[in-house]
């Protein structure tokens, strides 16, 4: 399984991203993904992460109500729309996957990451 992460960019602030994860191999359709991010000098967090079903888990501390957690099974592809973009922000983000439908927001329950796709803003 390879995950591939796209969608980043340097953005002014209040600004809208969507970052996108395309899936290669496994079974993407019962597999339990998420969106982690890590900023310079900073841990790796939870952003969201998501279910086979659809079902959400947010970070609300990070979150705020801003971004949403979308998959499309039949195009093998995860999302991330992120919208009112604030310099906290900035970071790398990397898309995980699990090989089971179980939901967790512990990094270290992923067993598959992307390389990460670098997000900026900045005025």
């Amino acid at each position: 399984v390879q995950l591939q992460a796209s969608g980043g960019g340097s953005v002014q602030p209040g600004t809208s991203l969507k970052l996108s994860c395309a899936v290669s191999g496994g079974t993407f359709s019962v597999s339990s993904m998420g969106w982690f991010r890590q900023g310079s000098g900073k841990e790796r967090e939870y952003v969201a992460v998501i279910g086979p079903g659809g079902g959400t888990v947010y970070n609300k501390d990070v979150v705020k109500g801003r971004f949403t957690i979308s998959r499309d099974n039949s195009r093998r592809t995860l999302f991330l729309q992120m919208n009112s973009l604030t310099p906290e922000d900035t970071g790398v983000y990397f898309c995980a996957a699990r090989s089971d439908r179980d939901i967790y927001v512990e990094a270290k329950k992923y067993e598959i990451w992307g390389k990460g796709t670098q997000v900026t803003v900045s005025s």
